[in-house]
């Protein structure tokens, strides 16, 4: 492929990066259009790449296919999931250093709130799962499903899409023989699993009228008393602080590669594990939180951290929205996308009163956490930007890890209870 008569040759590296960048620049401006206060922001990156995805992808796969080991490889899938992975692992690494002076002590302080939020939402989200799982055997399992195992492995992928949680993802598909259902569903509800969060953080401080200012000093005050003030004089691998950041990504990873095995009650051959993104976040909260070793500074600038996290989130939005559209428009059916929708929105709601009646969390901290709840990665970015402050990253940090095992163990269950 040739564009300009030939003078600029299209590889298939260049020609995807040159799509990717388009993608940013649309996906920007659709997400700075804002009605009555409430806009995309960073989504607008995951609608345009949705769309790009679901017009163009099969055109360009079979455009950019290469030939490796005498078999076709199809490089757009491989180069997508590079993107997408990195973008992950600079989003969740940068949050975890900014969340890390605040975090251990805001969760020594409101450790059994985030632990009992986090089991409501994601036992609410599988609860929710069970009542689609009985409308399907009511009304009929859906197009090319043929048994409930089969339709519960649907459902499996459905609440995981509905929760954006790729460990439970890749859980479900270890657990069950029907892994096309499970990635069927995960395409499907994953769209209005990152919109639905996205729009709802949003949507709340308008509906109840507060005072953001307010709530910012809320937040403030209950954590300024964690933030550490620095011993003497650092010294600095390089003035930015990337060497640190990428070890903290480093060991993170090594980290998430750990796998548990899980034994007894049927779970025999499946594995837990934090994966890349609990990995880095757990390394990263860790680094953030000492911020030196001796004399060595392990705290990447602010600016670089404010960078990595907006950098990351965009490509991660990218490169799951194209792959997302794709399987959109093969695989869509109305009442999957109804079902995934409901799985997001009954967690979301029943977590958000349950922090504000009964855990009276201030709206900052309730909020925070219901993106840590939901694992919902592009909420957060949303959130630090309607909040006005970085604060918000350690209520999501605190809350991420227990929704994590949750959904995973959950998903779990549902293949093995429903057989």
């Amino acid at each position: 492929m040739n564009l300009f008569g030939g003078v600029i040759p299209v590889t298939g590296v260049w020609f995807l990066l040159f799509c990717i960048l388009a993608i940013l620049i649309v996906g920007y401006a659709l997400g700075r259009i804002t009605i009555k206060g409430i806009s995309l922001g960073d989504a607008g990156v995951f609608i345009t790449a949705l769309v790009f995805g679901a017009l163009f992808f099969t055109p360009l796969t079979q455009q950019l296919a290469v030939k490796g080991n005498g078999e076709s490889v199809t490089f757009v899938k491989e180069a997508l999931n590079v993107i997408e992975r990195l973008g992950l692992i600079f989003f969740v690494t940068a949050v975890g250093f900014i969340a890390g002076p605040k975090f251990f002590g805001n969760m020594k302080k409101n450790f059994k709130s985030y632990v009992l939020l986090g089991l409501i939402i994601i036992l609410s989200g599988g609860l929710a799962a069970v009542g689609c799982i009985y409308i399907g055997k009511a009304i009929g399992f859906g197009s090319n499903i043929q048994s409930l195992e089969e339709f519960t492995a649907m459902i499996t992928g459905l609440l995981s899409g509905a929760l954006t949680s790729t460990p439970a993802f890749s859980a479900a598909k270890e657990a069950t023989q029907f892994v096309d259902q499970v990635s069927v569903g995960y395409g499907i509800s994953y769209i209005f699993g990152v919109l639905g969060v996205v729009l709802f953080i949003q949507i709340v401080p308008k509906l109840m009228k507060v005072d953001m200012a307010a709530e910012r000093a809320k937040l403030a005050d209950a954590s300024a008393k964690e933030t550490k003030k620095e011993k003497g004089k650092l010294f600095s691998l390089d003035e930015y602080g990337f060497a640190p950041f990428a070890l903290a990504a480093l060991i993170g990873m090594l980290i998430g590669a750990i796998k548990i095995p899980l034994t007894g009650a049927g779970l025999s051959g499946t594995c837990f594990s934090l994966t890349t993104t609990g990995g880095c976040l757990l390394a990263a909260l860790v680094f953030g939180h000492f911020g030196h070793i001796g004399k060595m500074n392990l705290m990447p600038a602010s600016s670089t951290l404010k960078m990595m996290r907006e950098l990351g989130l965009v490509f991660f939005l990218a490169g799951a929205g194209i792959s997302g559209g794709a399987k959109f428009v093969e695989c869509f059916d109305p009442m999957y996308f109804v079902y995934g929708a409901i799985m997001t929105i009954v967690p979301m709601i029943l977590g958000f009163f349950f922090a504000k009646y009964v855990l009276k969390l201030p709206l900052l901290n309730n909020l925070g956490s219901i993106t840590g709840g939901m694992t919902s990665t592009p909420a957060l970015g949303t959130l630090i930007n309607t909040a006005g402050t970085e604060d918000v990253a350690a209520a999501y940090a605190a809350t991420y890890p227990i929704a994590l095992i949750s959904v995973v163990l959950v998903c779990q269950f549902l293949i093995l209870i429903f057989k």
